[in-house]
């Protein structure tokens, strides 16, 4: 890993992931980092003396393969639909839902990685997704039938900010669903439980090696 690298995101993820099956979504394959490339074992700190952003891209989060899951086993949720991969990382779940046949998908990311990573993750599935690298918290809605939004709610301030705007684009005409494995800052209301997954995931990365993700349908803001 090298400075260099920032000047080429995709050459990076090229060189320091490998492509591999998602565990609860074999169906899909991502650019992952794993125990035998040095993305693996990079500290924030060793990231940041680089320049580099933290890699949220590289690993498959529980709560975006639980709603990844939930799609492909559901694909009447995005059938045709106009969907939303928010906060994307990988892309996983935007893969997902254009693989369960969603009219179009778009990525949005504020991470140049990320974008990346869902392009490159994108052409590995021959699927077709629109990335665009931009805050849009706090936007309207132009369009989208179905918002999909997994594994947000770390931190507290991006938790509230993210999940009050995905409730004000809950409405009748538009599916807001939050994947997430019980972290810290998801809302203990205005969430109605669809479905739970088992997800194996690494002790790298969670304190256990199954995590219970949980896909959630976000309810309106009045409701």
């Amino acid at each position: 890993m090298s400075p260099s690298a920032i000047a080429a995101p995709e050459d990076f993820i090229r060189a320091n992931t490998l492509l591999q099956d998602t565990p609860l979504v074999p169906e899909v394959k991502l650019h992952l980092a794993s125990e035998v490339v040095p993305l693996w074992q990079a500290t924030e700190e060793k990231l940041a003396r680089e320049g580099l952003p933290p890699p949220f891209w590289a690993f498959a989060w529980a709560g975006g393969q639980a709603l990844a899951r939930y799609l492909l086993d559901h694909p009447q949720v995005v059938a045709g639909k106009r969907v939303l991969d928010f906060a994307a990382g990988s892309g996983l779940q935007g893969i997902a839902a254009k693989l369960a046949a969603a009219a179009t998908v778009e990525a949005v990311e504020i991470d140049a990685f990320a974008a990346a990573a869902c392009r490159l993750n994108a052409e590995a599935n021959g699927v077709e997704i629109a990335v665009r690298q931009e805050d849009i918290v706090g936007s309207a809605n132009p369009g989208w039938d179905v918002v999909l939004a997994g594994d947000v709610c770390y931190e507290r301030p991006a938790a509230e900010r993210i999940t009050a705007w995905l409730r004000r684009l809950s409405t009748p005409d538009c599916l807001v669903l939050m994947g997430d494995p019980g972290r810290t800052y998801l809302p203990r209301e205005g969430l109605e439980r669809i479905i739970g997954y088992a997800v194996k995931t690494s002790r790298e990365l969670e304190d256990t090696d199954v995590r219970n993700a949980v896909v959630w349908q976000v309810s309106p803001e009045d409701g």
